[in-house]
């Protein structure tokens, strides 16, 4: 996989995630001047729905408004349209690989980013679908994505897991937790994996921040309204292991950046 020699940081490094629901759908909506905009250090995408060949030169070689480059990578999906994660990032990472499991890899799941002080990763959790079709496939990747994250912690390895998690949590993660009792993304065994998760020690960073707060999601449906009406759910993350807590700096949803029906996440690395 790829490699580079050495890294050098500016700090504080300000990462984003979001879930475009099709990078080229979203280049139409103003993807590339936001991008610019920004400025973000790193910039984690998933469900870009696309082969890096299909992309134009626009997407492909995005530059900051002080014109430094992003290096972009890609894995995506076996399937076409289907899937698929990215990272654009202004530091070269030294190592950029997947996740290392056949099939999660041949869905475009996961790209891991070394740098110098931390792994970054930009994950896409299967959606278990309706009546759990794909309940038993997302449990896998979810057990996956624990052993990934366990086998960093045990090499004292800090790393940021980013993305989707298709995975509202607690109550306070959507807006009628009653009514999706049955739903994907609110079902038991999910919300079950999220408890392990965190009681592992792993950090939900933007709860770090907030612990109790209400109203805060980062994905809408496009139906009735829901997002003027702010009816959504939290299913977007930056998770860190414990040990990097002293670096994390802040987390934030933009709720305000449009063009998908999911909005980004932030956080802010004090490296």
């Amino acid at each position: 996989m790829h490699r580079a020699p050495g890294i050098c940081y500016t700090p504080p490094m300000r990462i984003l995630s979001w879930n475009v629901n099709g990078i080229r759908a979203l280049e139409k909506r103003g993807f590339v001047p936001w991008m610019t905009r920004e400025g973000a250090d790193a910039v984690c995408i998933q469900e870009t729905k696309a082969a890096p060949a299909q992309l134009s030169a626009d997407l492909l070689n995005i530059s900051d408004q002080g014109g430094q480059p992003y290096h972009a990578y890609w894995m995506s999906a076996k399937k076409a349209g289907y899937s698929g994660v990215a990272l654009y990032s202004k530091i070269e990472p030294q190592e950029i690989r997947p996740l290392g499991v056949q099939e999660f890899d041949d869905e475009g799941r996961v790209l891991q980013a070394d740098y110098r002080d931390f792994t970054l990763i930009s994950a896409y959790f299967p959606n278990s679908q309706d009546e759990g079709k794909r309940l038993d496939y997302k449990l896998r990747f979810c057990q996956a994505i624990m052993d990934l994250c366990k086998g960093y912690q045990k090499k004292k390895r800090h790393f940021v897991l980013s993305g989707d998690f298709n995975i509202a949590h607690r109550p306070i993660d959507l807006a009628r937790p009653r009514e999706n009792q049955g739903s994907p993304g609110y079902l038991p065994e999910e919300r079950a994996w999220m408890d392990s998760f965190t009681q592992a020690g792993f950090v939900d960073t933007f709860r770090h921040f907030h612990p109790g707060e209400e109203g805060h999601y980062s994905w809408w449906s496009y139906r009735s309204g829901a997002r003027e009406r702010n009816v959504g759910w939290r299913i977007d993350y930056h998770c860190i292991d414990p040990a990097f807590l002293p670096a994390l700096g802040s987390a934030r949803i933009l709720k305000e950046v449009e063009g998908s029906d999911h909005c980004p996440v932030e956080i802010v690395l004090k490296l």
